[in-house]
């Protein structure tokens, strides 16, 4: 009859080999830095809001002006095809509002030694704030580029101001911000996005 004793390994004798595999380690996953990143985190979101003011200035120059005539009782009518410049200037806005965000996504991008998500967070508001000056500077420079200065007669045609109709041209600087950031840093195959080589 067999030994149904187990098998005891002596003490001292050669065991099976484990795979190194094992024993490795993980280095540790880097934690988000909150604390350190947080001053200039505050200080790009009003660096990036202050680029408003030229963003408007610039789109005061650009965005075309809508020619109306003046009827009776002080009615401004627009001339054939001029209401599409509403349009216009609503595309004109967002365009420069969304080249403006991809810039400054790649700009903060550049600072490697803040990469993370509290930089993100601040440069998506810092281009919100920075698109909503930017309307309210923007349509400020083009009423007094073209005020009117006397009293219209009727039948004048007169150059109205450019406008902005729609917020929704806010969201453009944010969305190109965040869009070329979050494409950075998943691009970016290290966990800690590169900081440490800052």
């Amino acid at each position: 009859m067999a030994d149904s004793s187990p098998v005891q390994a002596r003490p001292g004798a050669p065991g099976p080999e484990l795979s190194a595999v094992l024993f490795t380690r993980r280095p540790p996953r880097p934690r988000v830095v909150v604390k350190a990143d947080l001053l200039p985190a505050v200080s790009l979101l009003s660096l990036i809001g202050v680029l408003g003011i030229p963003l408007g200035w610039v789109w005061s120059l650009l965005a075309p002006p809508e020619r109306v005539r003046v009827f009776d009782g002080g009615q401004l009518v627009p001339l054939q095809l001029e209401s599409w410049h509403r349009f216009d200037d609503l595309a004109v806005y967002a365009l420069l509002g969304l080249g403006a965000g991809v810039v400054t996504g790649v700009a903060v991008w550049m600072l490697r030694e803040r990469r993370g998500p509290v930089v993100m967070i601040a440069a998506v508001l810092g281009g919100l704030l920075a698109a909503w000056l930017g309307v309210q500077m923007g349509v400020a420079f083009a009423n007094s580029a073209y005020a009117v200065t006397t009293t219209p007669d009727v039948g004048d045609v007169i150059e109205r101001a450019p406008r902005v109709e729609s917020m929704w041209v806010l969201v453009a600087q944010p969305l190109g911000a965040a869009l070329v950031y979050g494409l950075l840093a998943g691009w970016n195959g290290r966990d800690d996005l590169g900081r440490r080589l800052g």
